[in-house]
C-alpha cells in the first residue's frame, strides 16, 4: 500500500486529500476476528507536508469478520479507526528520544501505508470478541449453547469424593 508523495514536496503546508478504497492486506487481524485479506477498505485521509516530513491523518473503516469468543457464533460489523502518523524524510535527523527503527519513512517519494493500518485496526479489535455481552457460550463439558438449553448442566462429582459417592449407592442397593 505504497502512496507515491512527490506531488508534496518538502514543502510545508502542501496538502492534498485521500479518498480510495482499496483492497485489504493479508494478516490485518487476531485469531479470532480480523479483516478479510482483499476485502474493502476505505481510506479518508489527509496528507500533509511538514518541517520533517508528511504527516498522515484521517480515519479508516474496514469490515471485521470472525467469531464469538464464548458460542462461536459468526460475527460481522464495520470498524472505523482513526490513523496519524508521521513519515520522516530521508536525511532528517531525529532527536535523542526518537527511536529510529521506530519511526516511519519517506522513501523514494513514497509511504507504506500499511503497517500504520496494520497498528491502528489491529489494536483496536476485541481480545476476545463476543456476538453479544450477556453471550453464555457453550457448555464446557458436552460443548451444547447454553442459548438454547437455559437449565443445562452436569452433575459434577469432586473427584475426591467420588469413592465415598459410590459407597452411598452401594449402601442404597443393599436396603
Amino acid at each position: 500500500m505504497a502512496l507515491v508523495v512527490k506531488d508534496l514536496g518538502r514543502s510545508p503546508g502542501t496538502m492534498r486529500t485521500l479518498n480510495e478504497h482499496v483492497p485489504a492486506p493479508s494478516d490485518l487481524g487476531v485469531a479470532l476476528i480480523g479483516v478479510k485479506e482483499g476485502s474493502d477498505v476505505e481510506l479518508d485521509l489527509r496528507l500533509e507536508a511538514v518541517h520533517e516530513g508528511i504527516l498522515v491523518s484521517g480515519s479508516v473503516i474496514v469490515e471485521v469478520t470472525g467469531e464469538c469468543g464464548r458460542c462461536l457464533d459468526p460475527l460481522a460489523y464495520d470498524l472505523e479507526v482513526n490513523v496519524q502518523e508521521l513519515f520522516f524524510y530521508e536525511g532528517v535527523e531525529l532527536s535523542d528520544e526518537e527511536d529510529d527503527e521506530e519511526q516511519r519513512r519517506v522513501e523514494h517519494d513514497l509511504i507504506d501505508l500499511e503497517p500504520v493500518l496494520r497498528d491502528a485496526v489491529v489494536t483496536m479489535l476485541p481480545f476476545q470478541p463476543v456476538c453479544r455481552e450477556d453471550c453464555q457460550g457453550l457448555c464446557s463439558e458436552c460443548g451444547v449453547r447454553l442459548e438454547d438449553e437455559p437449565g443445562h448442566h452436569h452433575e459434577v462429582i469432586d473427584p475426591r469424593w467420588a469413592a465415598l459417592a459410590d459407597l452411598a449407592k452401594t449402601d442404597r442397593q443393599t436396603d
